[in-house]
């Protein structure tokens, strides 16, 4: 499995412009076969990709196949890569494949079994003391509560932090419909924190 021998990126790190075009090159640098380049395109994008299948899926066990997918994918597509795009906006569609695919996939499979809640299997599976627990648990829970579009929107332009314009068109859509998407996010979120805690309006 692709993720057992990376560590996890550094905790509050935030991509930046430089860290983009970094990322970028390492990428056309394994296209040329530097398997050193290889290495560190998939440290710096792991976590991202595993928080952007996670919130793409309703299926915490999944996250991890689908990324390690998303990753056995776009290796085998590097001779595509030409840099025209930030080799994270390239990895993100990937890994959106990936997950629309697994959906496809399931459908066409009788289900064993069906979790009707994933919230709470998805609790399970972390540690309650960690630091952020709670709040991380209040997140998603907030966000199953939005149409899935603004949710994919939210996710990716507030805490994967890409660029609207990149998100545009990892989405399929104009970049003021992003915008929109993000506002109309925000907007809910308030409401229901506020509906939960009225203080929290304040």
């Amino acid at each position: 499995m692709i993720t057992s021998a990376l560590p996890a990126s550094r905790e509050g790190r935030r991509p930046t412009r430089s860290s983009d075009d970094s990322i970028t090159a390492w990428a056309l640098a394994a296209r040329r076969g530097d398997a050193d380049a290889v290495e560190r395109l998939v440290r710096a994008l792991h976590r991202d990709v595993q928080r952007y299948v996670a919130h793409l899926c309703a299926d915490p066990q999944a996250v991890d196949d689908l990324a390690q997918d998303t990753f056995l994918r776009a290796l085998g597509s590097l001779h595509r890569f030409e840099g025209r795009c930030s080799a994270r906006s390239w990895l993100l569609s990937i890994a959106r494949r990936a997950v629309v695919d697994s959906f496809r996939h399931a459908a066409k499979r009788p289900r064993l079994s069906d979790v009707h809640d994933w919230l709470p299997a998805a609790e399970r599976a972390q540690s309650p003391h960690a630091p952020g627990f709670d709040d991380g648990v209040a997140l998603l829970d907030l966000l199953t509560a939005l149409p899935a579009e603004r949710r994919e929107a939210f996710v990716l332009t507030q805490l994967l932090e890409l660029p609207y314009a990149e998100v545009a068109v990892l989405s399929g859509c104009p970049v003021g419909t992003v915008r929109s998407r993000v506002a109309r996010a925000r907007a809910t979120l308030l409401n229901l924190l506020t509906e939960a805690d009225p203080a929290a309006g304040v």
